[in-house]
């Protein structure tokens, strides 16, 4: 697919609703006996753009599931900043669910009706968003604890819910994909409203219309808050990064603090072939298989097979 039809995808992305419900838990073979092809990232966002798709989860997800013992915890996906949940996890939704894993996603934070962009409102509300999806999710798989993933805004978020809404005693892991933890400049911020090809409304999306924007910010209120506690004890933190981020800026800022229970990533250091950017680190094998690793074995000497991956188009 061309680069523009690529970025418009990432613009449009799904309009699907947090409202989708779960159903009754079937049994993990039942569940989980199909395999689902893993698309190539163009075809994905493409996918995403379609009408029909408009209110559809990615591949993989939402489907009736039972976690299996081998993979007790069902995985629950995070979108970043201006993006949706089909067009941010095309990848790793059926790769999950492929693994064997049980898979959820939803939107949160939209304030701008209609338009299929999300995760642009109140940072503290939208993980009060995510608390009542987790507390959905384990009301339908029965489990005790969540996994959850995240890309951007959404491997970041999740900690606010985990140190001031509860979320710690039902989180096994948080994995993020560049993460916001330490935030962005604003440079960063523009050059991902420039790649989406929306920087004509960067002003009124850095405004009112998006305050999760504003808290993203290096050395805000919001970060300042946040990071006073990095890392709550008992639940675990995999930051897989790429040192070619423009978004997170500069990309030292998704690492957390070095701690037992906290894993940084920098994918070049496995793979020195690997250019992946902010927008397409959910598009790259050799974090895709960081992330299975992370959520399985959990071997911190794990290496990738790694493929050369491009920025903005990825390679899956």
């Amino acid at each position: 697919m061309r680069l523009s039809t690529r970025i418009v995808a990432a613009v449009l992305g799904s309009t699907a609703l947090v409202a989708a419900t779960v159903a009754t838990p079937l049994s993990a073979s039942s569940a989980q006996a199909a395999t689902l092809p893993l698309q190539g990232e163009a075809q994905a966002f493409l996918n995403s753009t379609l009408f029909w798709n408009f209110s559809a989860a990615p591949a993989g997800a939402n489907l009736p599931c039972t976690p299996s013992t081998a993979h007790p915890y069902p995985v629950i996906l995070t979108e970043g900043t201006f993006a949706s949940m089909a067009n941010s996890f095309g990848a790793v939704a059926p790769d999950l669910a492929d693994n064997g894993y049980c898979v959820y996603a939803f939107n949160y934070g939209q304030t701008l009706p209609l338009t299929g962009i999300y995760a642009t409102g109140d940072i503290a509300a939208s993980a009060g968003q995510l608390a009542s999806e987790v507390t959905r999710v384990l009301g339908a798989t029965g489990a005790s604890k969540v996994d959850i993933v995240g890309w951007s805004q959404g491997g970041m978020m999740p900690r606010y819910y985990i140190n001031d809404l509860g979320g710690a005693a039902k989180v096994n892991m948080l994995v993020g994909l560049a993460p916001s933890n330490y935030g962005t400049t604003l440079d960063g911020l523009v050059a991902l409203l420039s790649q989406l090809g929306t920087l004509g409304v960067a002003t009124a999306l850095l405004s009112a219309t998006c305050p999760a924007c504003g808290e993203q910010l290096q050395g805000s209120a919001f970060l300042t808050s946040l990071n006073a506690a990095p890392t709550a004890a008992g639940v675990k933190y995999v930051v897989i990064e790429t040192a070619d981020d423009e978004v997170v800026t500069p990309y030292s800022d998704a690492f957390l603090p070095a701690a037992s229970n906290v894993q940084n990533i920098t994918l070049q250091t496995q793979c020195p072939e690997d250019h992946s950017d902010h927008l397409s680190i959910p598009y790259d094998s050799n974090a895709l298989q960081d992330v299975i690793n992370a959520l399985g074995p959990d071997n911190p000497d794990f290496q990738p097979a790694c493929a050369s991956v491009g920025p903005l188009i990825g390679n899956v």
